[in-house]
């Protein structure tokens, strides 16, 4: 995975000095809004490696979860940099449908061309991979948005030099921009709950009846889950029981781990009491 990722990394910077050159030389904000996604591809790509490496350092006493969220915060600033380039051609693009521009569309063709060509090779590198993490994910995206993108660059390109319509490339640059928005929304939002830990989708009053079914629970309370990463979810409870010998309150907490697999929860931390808190609330 990690040559194929460095080579998609060299590959779009190519596509990206490739584009700008293009977009400069053909007027084309269609195609220099390609190579600012292309450049956003690139940083993504290489923001996946650095912490893709870094994730795989060990936990110490200072970062006892290790680094895995390197990688959730990458994904973050990736998602928000995808934000600030679709506003920017937004922009751009309002500007040129009023006050109109002509498009060298003979260099934009070929421009466009090796782009998508190159864009669907970095998507048919990364396939494989791009279900692995958060991150990954959120660089492969951006393949997947600039491949669509260089499509419609493309057919731009065709329809302004067979019916020199250029008010068509500002409305493809808005189009990239749109689309751009929406995929970024996703990432951001997934990301920025689990830097907030936000509880995951567990249905708590479920959860809390059926460890209340297990034998020697009178009650469960204080509930807490959160992500660590993407794939790391950790979730804690208070369990109020009788007084029993340690072998029972082990056999107890066995009970609520093994239960808590089904919940795809990967660590959990249960903490028995004898009519220690007043408040038996879900979350508290």
């Amino acid at each position: 995975m990690e040559k194929r990722l460095v080579f998609s990394i060299y590959l779009n910077l190519l596509i990206t000095i490739a584009e700008v050159i293009g977009g400069l030389i053909s007027g084309s904000l269609a195609l220099l809004g390609d190579s600012l996604h292309n450049f956003s591809d690139t940083m993504s790509l290489l923001a996946s490696f650095i912490a893709m490496k870094v994730g795989e350092k060990s936990k110490n006493e200072k970062y006892t979860f290790g680094y895995k969220r390197t990688e959730i915060i990458v994904a973050f600033l990736n998602a928000i940099s995808v934000v600030v380039i679709s506003i920017l051609i937004f922009v751009e693009s309002a500007k040129r449908i009023v006050q109109g521009n002509v498009v060298n569309t003979t260099v934009l063709l070929y421009v466009s061309t090796v782009g998508l060509a190159a864009n669907l090779l970095s998507v048919l590198l990364l396939h494989t991979h791009s279900k692995e993490s958060l991150n990954v994910r959120s660089a492969y995206l951006h393949l997947i948005a600039d491949t669509l993108s260089s499509v419609l660059v493309v057919l731009g390109a065709v329809l302004m030099k067979t019916w020199r319509i250029y008010w068509l490339d500002p409305i493809l640059a808005l189009g990239i921009a749109i689309y751009m928005s929406k995929e970024a929304y996703e990432i951001l939002k997934e990301t920025v709950e689990i830097l907030m830990e936000a509880s995951p989708n567990l249905d708590f009053k479920k959860i809390k009846e059926e460890i209340e079914k297990i034998e020697g629970v009178k009650n469960a309370h204080h509930f807490h889950a959160w992500r660590v990463g993407e794939k790391e979810l950790h979730f804690e409870c208070h369990v109020e029981v009788n007084n029993m010998e340690l072998k029972d309150a082990q056999r107890i907490i066995d009970d609520i781990e093994n239960l808590m697999k089904k919940y795809n929860v990967t660590h959990v931390t249960v903490q028995l009491e004898c009519g220690r808190c007043d408040g038996k609330m879900i979350c508290d």
